[in-house]
């Protein structure tokens, strides 16, 4: 599949895929200037590019492992949605959920989440009196019953 990209910034760099395997590209920082995020802040830090997904799909941008667990900085919303129909800036907002104290610093050029292309299907929702019961029935999170 091929995703069209527009480059904002001469320097923006296009995602790339660390592995033939790989499930996401790295989106990177495109910076004037490195950006401190103190901790428990969040930041939004831009790539200066634009997609243009195609329609079915979605863009879902997601934590890259290393910069979440060794530095401690993740996207705020945890999964960011990028919708086919938007086509500005992908910006990724990030949080220094760091408990030491210190700010730390995303530099041009880093590699900063990373963004897969995946299919979905529209749910037709539906008013209903009842639902059908399953064994599980309302167990679960915040519910009186066991997970």
């Amino acid at each position: 599949m091929k995703v069209r990209i527009k480059k904002l910034s001469e320097k923006a760099v296009v995602p790339t895929y660390g592995t033939e395997f790989a499930a996401g590209a790295d989106l990177y920082a495109c910076l004037d200037e490195p950006v401190d995020i103190k901790p428990g802040e969040t930041k939004m830090v831009g790539t200066q590019i634009a997609m243009e997904i195609p329609d079915g799909y979605v863009g879902l941008v997601f934590a890259r492992s290393g910069l979440a667990c060794k530095k401690g900085l993740a996207p705020a919303n945890k999964v960011g949605v990028i919708d086919s129909d938007y086509r500005g800036e992908i910006k990724v907002a990030l949080h220094n959920h760091n408990g030491s104290g210190d700010a730390l610093t995303v530099e041009n050029g880093e590699r900063i989440a990373q963004i897969s292309i995946v299919p979905y299907l529209k749910a037709e929702f539906e008013e209903a009196d009842d639902l059908e019961e399953t064994g599980r029935g309302e167990k679960g999170f915040g519910s009186t019953g066991s997970f």
